[in-house]
């Protein structure tokens, strides 16, 4: 038995229709297309978590900033009313 329920026989048939039908050439472009779909797919979900990681981290400098700042200006307001 092979895969759900057919012999190998059975898929050897299916494998020939299927070359007869479209040709050796044109089963090595769509297997290297499947191939490079696959890895721009991965490069991409790299690429996002990359993307991801750099706007934390510029989240993170944005707060830090603004916290800065507001500790500055809290001491510039503190000087004006002591004046």
């Amino acid at each position: 038995m092979g895969i759900s329920g057919m012999s190998i026989w059975q898929l050897l048939i299916i494998l020939a229709i299927v070359v007869m039908l479209f040709g050796t050439k044109r089963l090595k472009t769509l297997g290297s297309d499947l191939g490079s779909m696959i890895k721009g797919f991965k490069n991409s979900m790299a690429n996002d978590e990359q993307a991801q990681k750099d706007a934390e981290e510029a989240q993170k400098n944005l707060e830090q900033k603004n916290t800065a700042n507001n500790t500055s200006t809290e001491k510039t307001e503190q000087n004006n009313t002591k004046v």
